[in-house]
C-alpha cells in the first residue's frame, strides 16, 4: 500500500524557522489567538479549490480559519454566499454557522509570514501540502487563485510557462490533468479600496465558478 502523505502541516510545525519564531512572538503578545498553521476550510470532496497566499496576522492567524477576520475575507465570503457557494452567516471572528458548498479554501503557505510576504524557501517548504491536497481532491474541477503569486505557483506546480500564461483578472488555463485554472485579482482590502478590483468584478468571477 502506498504511503499517504498529509495535506496539512502539524500544529507545531517548525519547518520554517522565520515563520515559527514569528508565530511565537505573536503568541507571546496575543496568547488567545490561533497562532498555528491554518488548516484548509471546506470538504476534500469539493469541485472548487480557492487558493490564497498565506494567513493574515489579524485574520486567519487570529481566528484559525482561512480568510476570516480581515477585509479580504469580508469580500470573499460575501461573494460566496451571494453565489450559493456558501450558506449561513459570516462572522469575522469565525464563530458562526458558515458552511461551504462545493468549494474548499486554502493557502499556499499555512503560517502567517511577516509583512504578508513568504520567502521562496517558505513556499517550497509548504508546497507538498498543497500538492497532496490537490491529489486527494478526486472531484476537483477548478483551481481558483487569488492574486498573482497563487496563480504563478499553480502554474509552476504543473510545469507550465509563466511567460506564455501571463496573469490577468479572470484568466482561464486548461491544466494537464483536465482541471481548469482561473486567476483573479486578490480580494484584499487594498485592491478593493484602490478600485483595482471592484466588488462587482469579484462577484462576477465567483459567479462564473457556478457556470463551469
Amino acid at each position: 500500500m502506498n504511503k499517504i502523505f498529509s495535506h496539512e502541516p502539524p500544529l507545531n510545525c517548525n519547518k520554517c524557522s522565520r515563520l515559527f519564531n514569528y508565530r511565537k512572538s505573536i503568541k507571546f503578545k496575543y496568547p488567545s489567538w490561533h497562532n498555528r498553521p491554518v488548516k484548509s476550510f471546506g470538504s476534500i470532496n469539493s469541485k472548487i479549490l480557492i487558493v490564497g497566499l498565506a494567513p493574515g496576522k489579524k485574520g486567519a492567524n487570529r481566528t484559525g480559519r482561512p480568510f476570516t477576520g480581515d477585509g479580504a475575507g469580508e469580500t470573499l465570503y460575501h461573494a460566496l454566499i451571494k453565489n450559493k457557494l456558501a450558506f449561513g452567516t459570516y462572522n469575522p471572528n469565525g464563530k458562526d454557522d458558515l458552511k461551504l458548498e462545493s468549494c474548499r479554501i486554502t493557502n499556499l503557505v499555512r503560517c502567517v509570514p511577516p509583512f504578508n510576504k513568504p520567502s521562496a524557501k517558505e513556499f517550497s517548504n509548504c508546497k507538498s501540502y498543497l500538492i497532496n491536497e490537490i491529489e486527494r481532491m478526486k472531484k476537483l474541477k477548478i483551481i481558483f487563485t487569488l492574486g498573482r503569486d497563487a496563480y504563478f505557483t499553480i502554474l509552476k506546480l504543473y510545469n507550465l510557462s509563466k511567460s506564455k500564461n501571463n496573469f490577468y483578472h479572470k484568466i482561464k488555463i486548461s491544466l494537464p490533468d483536465n482541471r481548469l485554472l482561473i486567476g483573479s485579482y486578490h480580494c484584499s482590502r487594498y485592491n478593493i479600496n484602490t478600485k483595482r478590483l471592484t466588488v462587482k468584478m469579484f462577484d462576477d468571477a465567483i459567479n462564473e465558478l457556478n457556470l463551469i
